[in-house]
């Protein structure tokens, strides 16, 4: 595919870019409400049964209420500090988008992807996801967009209908 005018990225992703993403997919929709009902419930539970409950009891209850708030993150970022470590991730990974589409490069690999062929695009934070598919998608955090960000929303505003734009 032969561009004209790509706006150009070069993307590092960190153990951090990797733990947003995860925790944003874990604590979406009805089961984020879920996890942040179960925790609170389990919280009040907790402080207003103190004195009546026996030490197994209050264990499970402090267990609870932690699952949702300090162990599931901490899963998911040692989860994530594993996957950094890979040579994919590791390898920086250039994006070129332009008019014609998307071209990704990392090292002797190149793919090139119409707009047509591109799932969605969502803003989550500080960070770009452009879904491929259901399970492949490219993170872009605003460390890698820089200034370039705006260009890029230009782009993807332009090329991408709107049901397939979420915050952008």
């Amino acid at each position: 595919m032969e561009q004209k005018d790509p706006v150009v990225f070069e993307v590092r992703l960190t153990a951090k870019d990797l733990w947003k993403f995860s925790m944003y997919h874990s604590n979406k929709g009805m089961l984020g409400i879920f996890n942040v009902i179960f925790s609170l419930l389990a919280i009040f539970l907790l402080i207003t049964s103190w004195s009546t409950l026996n030490a197994a009891y209050r264990i499970l209850l402090l267990v609870c209420a932690l699952m949702f708030t300090v162990w599931q993150p901490f899963v998911l970022y040692l989860k994530a500090a594993r996957q950094a470590k890979r040579p994919v991730i590791q390898n920086p990974m250039e994006l070129s988008f332009s008019r014609e589409g998307l071209v990704v490069k990392q090292g002797e690999e190149q793919m090139e992807l119409s707009w047509d062929q591109m799932g969605k695009a969502e803003r989550v934070g500080k960070m770009i996801i452009l879904y491929m598919d259901r399970v492949h998608a490219y993170l872009l955090p605003d460390s890698a967009t820089g200034d370039k960000k705006d260009a890029l929303t230009a782009l993807l505003k332009e090329y991408m209908p709107q049901e397939r734009r979420k915050r952008i």
